[in-house]
């Protein structure tokens, strides 16, 4: 077995425990590190010994030293089970060991699907009503089993914010999430739809062709306010490829029949709260895009960045 990175290696255990979910004569030949993750360890596994001579890839999500990888990995197993039936694109459950019963941790496996993630500048304007349809398409699904309610990741005295940041922006800012949240009618919630969350196929000479070929990372799923992810998404946006870029995803968003809070004040309410949100974990954000290649997103120019999207929302105040 050959491992592209030193950190691809999989402990015995585990490769044991994926083995068991193999077809016949299948074998594990070689793992290698999917970059770009932040809570979980991500590897594709290569599968050989099949019939014709061809190999086929699977996905292992490993969470260590994570105390909510139980509550997580159960619950992205049920998503994945659930879109399995339903137009969404993601990946397809193979096996989950929730507790690390078999593995050294906790672990989920699942087909691998086509295409790439896409985080460069280029071809966005392209991308982001795919994106904007995608995020529709996810909302309008009705599980006959609803989710948990949504939680939200910050509160008014847990922000952190950025050097030299607009004082006054950002005052204002925690003031605003200091507030209960508005009221919303309920819609089935990714929880981190981003675009490193999202893959693509993109034809070299037809960049204008590109589509959507999955959606992945679904252990936060949730019943909430869609304007929630479109918020979470917008801030992506607004961090990766500049702050203009977020009002632009939310009209897209409604412009392929997503339905957001009625008042304005509601909708800022949620963009401002996940724009904070993000402001606790910008290093980690940064360094998970710069290991995606976007080696020009420095935890200083994120910085930048969120300060002015925090501070472009509170003018719009």
């Amino acid at each position: 077995m050959t491992d592209h990175d030193e950190a691809g290696t999989v402990r015995p255990s585990t490769l044991a425990w994926a083995s068991r979910y193999l077809e016949a004569g299948e074998r594990i030949v070689g793992t290698e590190v999917l970059h770009g993750g932040i809570t979980a360890e991500m590897r594709r596994l290569t599968i050989g010994g099949r019939r014709d001579g061809s190999t086929r890839d699977l996905v292992l999500r490993t969470f260590v030293n994570m105390r909510h990888a139980e509550a997580e990995l159960n619950r992205e197993a049920d998503t994945l089970t659930l879109l399995a039936g339903t137009a969404v694109p993601a990946p397809g459950l193979v096996a989950v060991d929730p507790v690390g019963e078999h593995c050294e941790f906790p672990s989920l496996l699942m087909t691998c699907v086509a295409g790439r993630t896409v985080l460069a500048d280029e071809g966005l304007e392209t991308r982001v009503p795919l994106l904007a349809r995608q995020l529709v398409a996810i909302h309008a699904l009705r599980p006959a089993e609803r989710p948990r309610e949504y939680v939200t990741w910050t509160t008014a005295d847990t922000v952190v914010t950025p050097r030299g940041a607009d004082p006054a922006a950002w005052a204002a800012a925690i003031d605003m999430i200091r507030a209960p949240a508005p009221s919303c009618e309920g819609r089935f919630l990714h929880g981190d739809f981003h675009p490193g969350n999202v893959l693509f196929d993109v034809p070299p000479a037809r960049p204008a062709d590109a589509r959507i070929t999955g959606v992945v990372d679904w252990p936060v799923t949730s019943w909430g306010p869609a304007d929630l992810d479109v918020a979470h998404c917008s801030t992506n946006l607004a961090l990766l490829h500049g702050p203009a870029w977020a009002p632009r995803f939310a009209e897209a968003y409604e412009a392929a029949g997503g339905v957001r809070a009625a008042a304005p004040g509601e909708r800022l309410y949620w963009q401002v709260r996940d724009a904070l949100a993000l402001s606790e974990d910008l290093p980690s954000v940064a360094r998970a895009w710069r290991q995606a290649g976007r080696t020009d997103l420095t935890t200083r120019a994120v910085e930048e960045r969120l300060d002015a999207y925090v501070t472009a929302l509170m003018r719009r105040a």
